[in-house]
């Protein structure tokens, strides 16, 4: 009988950095293994796999996608290889599979079929935020995105407010980047002024810059977010 092929979930750069830089050598030695891959975009998931692997032969990749035009019922395929001992790819557009990203699908749909699933360690925005932020690291939440209202999301915005306060419990969120500056505005209208506020963007660039504040002294500062991968972070203690 066949050993099934394995699933590895695969982390990317989180930005324009030489792979190896923030991903381990062990990434660059599955992907030389692996010609098969669940993909979110084909055209940069092929420009990252070439630049980790110069030497990977392009015409061998069997990519297969999972953006919004996938089929349900195609995407139910896509692990049909495993069954024939061949081990695939999940690849992630930035930072880790299946966290604030697309993926979760098909790492369930392993899991129902018995094949083994492999994390791969490489940099999630969202853990490395939480990290430099100096909140609750013991206690947090990922809320995914806010409603685009402004007065929703004001009113969801003081919701976790409360919620960090009575629950000792960091909340952590995220905004299309070209909506940061709103975000930042609406934080420092909504929130208490001694509510603390960490801005993470541009996590593990050269431009990287990372800084917890109180909403009070937010209010004195307006650093250009503008079209740049953040992440908030509020608590209130």
């Amino acid at each position: 009988m066949t050993e099934k092929g394995k699933l590895y979930l695969i982390p990317t750069t989180l930005g324009d950095n030489e792979p190896l830089e923030v991903l381990p050598y062990s990434v660059k030695l599955i992907i030389e293994e692996l010609d098969h891959f669940i993909v979110e975009n084909q055209k940069t998931a092929r420009r990252f796999i070439k630049r980790i692997v110069p030497k990977k032969s392009q015409p061998s990749l069997v990519l297969k996608s999972i953006d919004k035009y996938a089929e349900a019922v195609d995407i139910q395929t896509y692990l049909d290889v495993c069954e024939e001992g061949i081990s695939i790819g999940l690849l992630s557009e930035a930072g880790v599979p299946a966290i604030a990203d697309p993926g979760s699908e098909v790492v369930k749909m392993a899991h129902e079929k018995n094949i083994k699933v492999v994390p791969l360690v490489g940099p999630s925005s969202i853990i490395l935020a939480m990290m430099a932020s100096g909140m609750n690291g013991q206690s947090f939440t990922f809320n995914g995105y806010l409603p685009i209202d402004s007065s929703e999301r004001k009113r969801t915005l003081k919701q976790l407010e409360k919620l960090s306060f009575d629950k000792n419990q960091s909340q952590i969120f995220i905004e299309t980047p070209f909506r940061n500056g709103k975000m930042l505005d609406d934080l420092k209208a909504a929130l208490s002024p001694g509510t603390s506020l960490c801005v993470a963007t541009d996590i593990t660039l050269i431009s990287e810059y990372i800084r917890t504040l109180t909403i009070q002294q937010w209010k004195k500062e307006r650093p250009d977010l503008h079209k740049r991968p953040t992440i908030f972070i509020i608590h209130k203690s």
